[in-house]
């Protein structure tokens, strides 16, 4: 599946406002995204003549089997990612802005070890790290931003 992050932020975006709203037309893509409205207007037509959704004669959107299946895929990776973000220390505002960030570049792969590691709670980063460090790789855990909360990661393998 081939996709552009702005047909999938579309497409996700659809999805919440059929959950919040029940019916969807562009007008409602236009005040949840803060777009124009003509951009708005250019990506619906894109998604309807790719497949991804429909337009009924009132305007109301629906998705389409693909569409449904990638706004889905995306949208619980924006949630699982916004929870891990969290559980990390990260404000919820700030989680939520970098798992949309995020959600759209991390690999099969990746994405479902972060589902199997949040699976298993909160403290499992804390045993797979110490499982890390036993086989020779040292993790430092430093503030990328003095007093933000936000984390990050460096790596180094002391086994060399």
């Amino acid at each position: 599946m081939n996709i552009h992050e702005s047909a999938e932020d579309h497409l996700e975006t659809i999805l919440k406002l059929r959950e919040d709203h029940g019916m969807v037309r562009s007008i409602d893509i236009v005040h949840e995204l803060g777009f124009s409205n003509p951009s708005v207007s250019i990506a619906m037509r894109n998604l309807r003549e790719n497949g991804y959704i429909q337009m009924d004669d009132d305007v109301y959107i629906t998705r389409l089997p693909p569409g449904e299946e990638i706004a889905q895929r995306i949208y619980d990776r924006h949630k699982l990612l916004t929870q891990v973000f969290i559980q990390l220390g990260i404000s919820p505002e700030t989680a939520a802005a970098d798992a949309c960030r995020v959600e759209h570049d991390l690999s099969d792969e990746t994405f479902e070890k972060i589902k199997a590691h949040a699976a298993g709670g909160k403290d499992n980063i804390r045993v797979c790290l110490k499982k890390q460090e036993s086989s020779g790789i040292t993790y430092e855990r430093k503030a990328r931003k003095a007093g933000t909360g936000v984390v990050k990661w460096s790596v180094w393998n002391t086994s060399t």
